[in-house]
């Protein structure tokens, strides 16, 4: 269908995607990757989680930094009668096209990536056209799980043991308000470590590794956050938190068992589903103030080309305790989190402008489903039902 595609927003979530808008940042992407010292290892990639976020641009510095083929594994919806595709469709359908038009060779499996069958796929496509896989990548993020035998998970976002009440940012109404989290009872802190934990990490890497298709000196890495004290009581120490101690647990095993296992700890940034974080709008709009105003900003293509450059690309990557690499150190530097702290007691709604940058939340949000940037004309009409050339459903 040809429509004039603009956003609509429920609260946080955008219910559209618009696929020049995400073409835009698909290929301003790869820009930054092409303009920075190749990398030149040239491996065979499994991205799983590979549509957007870091695991979009984990794929993206695999392509164009090492020149390495791709495979991307994600669970994304075409466009149907009025509906556009998602996000996650467009960035995808973009990535094939320059990789195309690159030489480089890339496929994707379209599915639930939890599933036996997303498994199996893949597999077989690693078998039919590289034999073995070199690096594997674990970017998954859903907010639930439907298991074998049908019982399905939902996490939550919740404390683990006592209520929670901090100041908070509507981004809406531009207003600083007062969140009251509850704890979580044991039912629903075992759904959140079994949707976001390590298990499915590791039936996947037990899947390649029996179907003979993952290389002796495989690498293996997923995508992690710690943060500051200031948000433990929602993150570090809640629900999600439990599930991100047991996806580092999980690299542990993986290690004993002889597999090259890490976790990467990443900066924040704005997602869909940090937005809907009691306490994260504001600590990173604050943060995204002090960070950029000190020259350290990142989002997700510079942090992943660090982890790419820096340490895939090294024989033994740096870590601060075994199995975990740490690419939040600009975020966690005392000086900045000092700062955060300051702009954190001082702010209001009155100088909500001095110590936030409340703009650049709303430009990530914007542009994680292709609004908000320059040269690209919002009032003509596009083709929402875009194909991706290589997807396996």
């Amino acid at each position: 269908m040809i429509e004039v595609v603009k956003p609509k927003f429920l609260s946080f979530i955008c219910t559209t995607a618009h696929p020049a808008g995400c073409e835009e940042l698909v290929r301003r992407q790869i820009d930054y990757v092409k303009s920075m010292p190749p990398t030149g290892q040239k491996r065979k990639v499994l991205v799983i989680g590979s549509s957007t976020g870091y695991g979009l641009s984990s794929r993206i510095c695999a392509a164009w930094a090492d020149g390495s083929p791709t495979i991307g594994v994600c669970f994304e919806k075409q466009a149907f009668k009025k509906r556009t595709a998602t996000a996650g469709w467009y960035n995808t359908a973009a990535f094939e096209k320059f990789a195309a038009e690159d030489g480089l060779y890339a496929k994707t499996i379209n599915g639930d990536a939890f599933s036996k069958e997303v498994k199996d796929k893949t597999v077989e496509l690693i078998k039919k056209d590289w034999g073995k896989a070199d690096v594997v990548i674990y970017s998954l993020a859903a907010p639930r799980r439907t298991m074998a035998d049908g019982t399905v998970y939902s996490s939550v976002l919740k404390t683990k043991d006592r209520p929670f009440t901090s100041k908070n940012l509507d981004i809406g109404k531009r207003k600083i308000t007062q969140s009251t989290i509850l704890p979580a009872n044991a039912e629903e802190i075992e759904a959140t470590i079994k949707v976001m934990g390590g298990e499915d990490w590791y039936e996947w890497m037990h899947t390649l590794k029996a179907a003979g298709v993952l290389a002796d000196d495989a690498v293996t890495v997923a995508y992690s956050y710690i943060g500051p004290e200031l948000t433990y009581p929602i993150y570090f120490d809640g629900t999600i938190g439990q599930a991100k101690k047991h996806l580092y647990e999980t690299a542990l095993k993986l290690q004993e068992e002889g597999m090259n296992a890490y976790i990467s700890v990443n900066k924040a940034l704005v997602t869909q589903s940090s937005a809907a974080i009691p306490i994260v709008p504001l600590y990173l709009s604050i943060l995204y103030k002090v960070m950029k105003e000190a020259g350290v900003h990142e989002g997700t293509i510079e942090q992943m080309y660090r982890l790419w450059h820096d340490q895939l690309s090294s024989d033994a990557p740096k870590t601060d305790a075994p199995a975990r690499i740490r690419l939040d150190d600009y975020e966690m530097r005392p000086d900045i989190q000092e700062k955060v702290m300051e702009g954190w007691n001082a702010v209001s709604d009155d100088n909500l402008t001095e110590y936030t940058d409340i703009d650049g939340y709303w430009e990530d949000l914007y542009q994680m489903f292709g609004f908000g940037f320059d040269h690209v004309d919002y009032d003509a009409a596009v083709e929402t039902a875009q194909p991706i050339p290589s997807v396996e459903a």
